[in-house]
């Protein structure tokens, strides 16, 4: 099992950013009228994901804000999938790219909660 010695590591890490810059080139063609709701929504919850990820590992030295800040990357990434609904009614993007998109935010969500069950694994030991 590889070591992991920095937020950048996690494999949720890699596949929230992944997304977050899909969603961000993807936003990129979004109507102007959308700039400051769905457009800028989007884009801040979707890269929330990730600081609320780095920011919960930079305090693995406290369980108990570990896991809060895991379970706001967990509502971020659920917001996300509001955002992506909106842009899916809006015709903004296809349906098989919001599929893929909301799957990758599920295996997301899922690799947050398993993170946030096992956070003894994760944390520090307490002296």
């Amino acid at each position: 099992m590889k070591t992991i010695k920095h937020f950048r590591d996690l494999e949720v890490y890699k596949l929230a950013f992944e997304c977050a810059m899909e969603i961000f080139q993807l936003s990129k063609s979004f109507p102007a009228s959308e700039t400051y709701s769905l457009t800028d929504q989007i884009r801040r919850a979707s890269r929330s994901v990730c600081s609320n990820l780095s920011e919960g590992w930079r305090k693995r030295k406290y369980k108990a804000v570990f896991r809060n800040k895991i379970t706001d990357a967990m509502q971020e990434a659920s917001e996300t999938q509001t955002w992506l609904d909106f842009c899916l009614a809006c015709n903004y993007i296809n349906k098989k790219t919001f599929e893929d998109l909301d799957d990758k935010y599920e295996r997301i969500i899922g690799m947050l909660n398993a993170m946030e069950r096992k956070a003894d694994t994760f944390c520090f030991p307490t002296s």
